[in-house]
Parts: structure tokens; C-alpha cells; sequence
């Protein structure tokens, strides 16, 4: 297998994080690269497994040492990509699963321009809007700036090679490992397929001579 990054973007609140956790618990072949952000751990997030929680500084620090594949500055807090983590997952035979935010999508694929990029949509936009207050970490300041997010966020689906509706999350995870078979597949992900096709060629041609006798 010729391993790829799979990007997966959407507005906060659209469901592409529990997407990709159910889609790693359903396939060996996906592996996770961590993301780093300067932001403070939500309730239950543990360091090194969500998140790799650094501060400001630290953050900085490894941005100019062009440690990053990608970083961006979301809702005040920086998120970014260690290249190191990516290139571990790859290393190891795996598609690497990124699940970042549209400003670090096109850094990341320029960066890796084998990425297969992906965007969840939510059903609506009061479904957003109700997921995002079901978190209850949201003040109604924060929920405002998200929703003004998700409207630039949207504008950017163009830019994405496939599209996801999560009006169903087992539906959702259903075609995002879709989409990762297909692209398996994709003629210029095969390796060696130029050493395959000629020598088929050239059996066949030997079988078409011998016919021909």
C-alpha cells in the first residue's frame, strides 16, 4: 500500500472529530498525527493523545524552526502540525488522519500534495448551532465568533476533493472509509503500475503470437 494523508475540515461543531475517532476505531490501516495547539485542554483531554498542548512560546519555537506542515491561529489560540508526527504515521504504512481546520488545509497539502482532502458539512445550520451549545463550554461570545467562522469556513468547500453530510454519523464514517478505498485505487497511487502494465503487455503479446502460429 502506498500510504496518504487524509484531511478532514469542517466548521466546530460539525461532527469531524468523532468521525475520524470512529473511523480509526473501524480501520488498522489510519493512524492519528497529534495536532499541537497553545488553546487550555477541554474537560477530559489528556496531552499527547487529543492534544499537544504547548504554550505561546513553545508554539513559536518550533514554528521557526519549520517544524509545522501547516499552522493557523483559530479563534485567538494556534493549532499546528508537527511534520515529525506525520511522517511517523506514514513511515509505519499507514494513511495518516489529520483533522484540522480549513486555514491549515491548503498549508498541509502543499506541504504533501498526495492529501486527499475531505469537508463535513452539518445537516443545518440550526443542528450547528445545537450541537455547539450541547457542549456547554461555549459562552454566548464564543459561540458568536464560531458561527462567523463557520461562514468563512464554508466558502472554502471548493477547495476540498470530496464533500460529507454528517446528517448520520454511522452514514458519515460509511462514506469517508469509502473514499479511502477508492483513492487506494487511483491509477497514480499504484506503485509499479507501469512495471505491471508492460509486463502484461508483453504475455499477452507472446499469447497472441502463439495463437496466431
Amino acid at each position: 500500500m502506498n500510504p496518504f494523508p487524509i484531511v478532514l475540515s469542517a466548521p466546530s461543531g460539525s461532527g469531524k472529530t468523532t468521525v475520524t475517532r470512529r473511523l480509526m476505531e473501524r480501520r488498522t490501516d489510519i493512524g492519528y498525527s497529534v495536532s499541537c495547539t497553545t488553546r487550555a485542554p477541554r474537560e477530559g483531554e489528556v496531552d499527547g493523545v487529543d492534544y499537544h498542548f504547548l504554550t505561546e512560546a513553545e508554539f513559536a519555537a518550533r514554528r521557526e524552526r519549520g517544524d509545522l506542515a501547516e499552522w493557523a491561529v483559530v479563534h485567538g489560540r494556534s493549532y499546528g502540525t508537527l511534520k515529525s508526527a506525520v511522517q511517523k504515521v506514514l513511515d509505519s504504512g499507514r494513511h495518516v488522519m489529520m483533522d484540522i481546520d480549513v486555514q491549515g488545509a491548503a498549508q498541509f497539502a502543499a506541504a504533501y500534495p498526495t492529501s486527499v482532502l475531505i469537508f463535513i458539512l452539518p445537516p443545518s445550520v440550526e443542528e450547528l448551532v445545537e450541537r455547539l451549545q450541547e457542549r456547554q463550554t461555549e459562552d454566548h461570545a464564543t459561540l458568536l465568533t464560531r458561527l462567523k467562522s463557520a461562514r468563512t469556513e464554508l466558502r472554502a468547500v471548493d477547495s476540498y476533493h470530496y464533500v460529507v453530510v454528517n446528517d448520520d454519523l454511522d452514514t458519515a464514517v460509511d462514506r469517508v472509509s469509502s473514499i479511502v478505498d477508492a483513492e487506494e485505487v487511483k491509477r497514480q497511487r499504484v506503485r509499479t503500475l507501469d512495471v505491471q502494465v508492460t509486463g502484461l503487455i508483453a504475455r499477452l503479446e507472446q499469447q497472441i503470437s502463439n495463437f496466431s502460429t
